[in-house]
């Protein structure tokens, strides 16, 4: 039983708070977990990278093409992030982006979004693309969108235990905003689940998986 998660985005997103909650949930279920951060100018926007390998691993890093799950927190991340992505590989985007202060001042230009999650749907195995931030403004808190993400990944069924455990790890590290984060949490799981008959989604498989356990 094994997970290797990669998450990307730019500091502020609370990348690193949702590692930090898959982690706790990795523990609360007994398995082994290896968190590595990689950030830099993290409160100025900079970059934020966290490798989560859950259960049977040895090694704090995950190569290129090794991800299970590629989680990115701003769309140009997920596809700087790409090498990290196969064709078995889950892909969960937000499509909010974040735009650079270079865009800005005119120095640059953002790509376009379509052009993003074609390339990246071109590359990954299955894809999920939601707007974690409207979703999270329905929760109550912009900053929940971190929760949203995690409602997502959980709505995927790869990881290796239940999502009570992420549920339990989200109202265990932040208490005083439980209620908000957990509806969060359970928005970005319900949008999965009503959106599952799209293309490029990697239902089938869930659903084949479904069928052969009840089997």
């Amino acid at each position: 039983m094994r997970a290797r998660l990669y998450m990307v985005g730019v500091g502020g997103q609370g990348t690193l708070t949702a590692a930090r909650v898959l982690g706790e949930a990795a523990l609360a279920a007994d398995l082994n977990v290896i968190i590595s951060e990689v950030h830099g100018m993290a409160q100025r926007g900079g970059v934020v990278e966290t490798a989560i390998l859950i259960g049977q691993v040895h090694s704090p890093l995950i190569g290129d093409g090794e991800a299970d799950v590629l989680m990115g927190f701003e769309p140009l991340e997920t596809l700087r992030a790409l090498s990290k992505a196969s064709r078995h590989t889950w892909v969960i985007t937000n499509t909010k982006p974040i735009i650079p202060s270079t865009v800005k001042l005119g120095q640059g230009q953002y790509p376009d979004l379509r052009e993003i999650l074609s390339r990246i749907r071109s590359s990954a195995g299955s894809v999920i693309a939601l707007n974690a931030e409207d979703l999270a403004q329905q929760a109550g808190a912009l900053i929940a969108a971190n929760m949203v993400m995690l409602g997502a990944l959980v709505a995927t069924e790869q990881l290796p235990f239940p999502g009570e455990h992420v549920r339990d790890a989200i109202t265990r590290l932040s208490p005083r905003y439980a209620a908000i984060n957990l509806k969060a949490f359970e928005l970005g799981k319900a949008y999965v689940i009503q959106h599952q008959e799209e293309p490029d989604d990697g239902w089938d498989r869930i659903r084949a998986g479904r069928a052969s356990q009840a089997a």
